[in-house]
């Protein structure tokens, strides 16, 4: 393990590239990354997960159809001057607030081939000498610390990549990417192998990454000199492979708090539940609601 101090994470990538097919209609003409949970989008959640975590840049790396996420992040001045003229200040502030969450960047992913892929896109906007956050767009946390900082923790430790893991029950080990390895203690694991969506019998733990990451310059090395994976695109998990098959170390941390996942119909009903009893505004009111539904 390395002792250097490496340099303090500053910045994210959030690839939302992809088309969200799983969405349909609803997405045909809106990212599923700006869908909303109860009052905000889903990338919203993630952004201000970042910056709680003292990130100060935030990359997205978009694709064709995007164009809303750069406009919801940027300064509205019609909407802003409407709500001057009509005093509502509390929303005013909260429109306000969302510009200068962070300084936000924007790269196209014009062909998508790959999450790896998506990644590279960035990879310039990235110093030699520094690692960053990267998370996927369909992976909230419910948390006391961000998760988001619990990676960054992690990475402060071992100073290398950073996977974040949850355990999952075993039937569900087959819809994710299972790691391998030494578990050094309750959350931390030494990574020795990850297994692409194993059946519960061929399943080495029960430890499943997220989409949340720290990566560091030489992931993006790997991506670089990779043509394709073995899924012809260049794929995050097999740059993690041929560094493994390296003996480059890698780590992952469980992440502590709620997994909540919005890639599919039901469990983004499940997070829009999960939000919505704890809005201040509604959180009573929808409770009493779904205490007396009749089912």
């Amino acid at each position: 393990m390395d002792n250097t101090m490496p340099r303090r994470i500053k910045k994210a990538i959030l690839p939302v590239a992809g088309f969200g097919t799983r969405f349909l209609p609803a997405t045909k003409a809106q990212p599923k990354e700006m869908l909303p949970v109860v009052d905000k989008p889903v990338v919203q959640y993630l952004v201000e997960e970042a910056v709680a975590s003292g990130i100060e840049e935030i990359i997205f790396v978009t694709g064709r159809g995007k164009r809303a996420i750069e406009d919801h992040f940027d300064v509205s001045y019609e909407l802003e001057d409407t709500l001057v003229e009509k005093n509502k200040q509390d929303l005013l502030e909260v429109v306000q607030k969302i510009a200068t969450l962070a300084k936000f960047s924007y790269v196209r992913q014009p062909i998508p081939l790959g999450d790896g892929h998506a990644l590279l896109q960035a990879a310039h906007l990235v110093d030699d000498d520094e690692s960053v956050l990267v998370i996927f767009g369909d992976c909230i946390y419910d948390s006391n610390v961000p998760a988001a900082k619990q990676l960054i923790e992690a990475y402060e430790k071992y100073h290398t990549p950073i996977i974040g893991l949850s355990e999952v029950a075993l039937e569900d080990v087959s819809k994710f990417g299972v790691v391998a390895g030494d578990k050094l203690d309750e959350r931390d694991w030494k990574i020795t192998r990850i297994v692409e969506k194993p059946k519960p019998e061929d399943s080495p733990s029960r430890s499943v990454a997220v989409g949340k990451y720290i990566i560091t310059n030489e992931v993006f090395k790997t991506l670089a000199g990779m043509e394709s994976g073995k899924s012809g695109e260049i794929r995050l998990a097999d740059a993690f492979d041929l560094m493994l098959g390296k003996n480059l170390p890698i780590y992952g941390r469980t992440l502590e708090g709620e997994w909540l996942d919005t890639g599919d119909k039901f469990n983004f009903l499940k997070t829009t539940v999960h939000f919505g009893l704890k809005h201040p505004e509604i959180g009573e009111k929808f409770r009493e609601y779904l205490k007396n539904y009749s089912l």
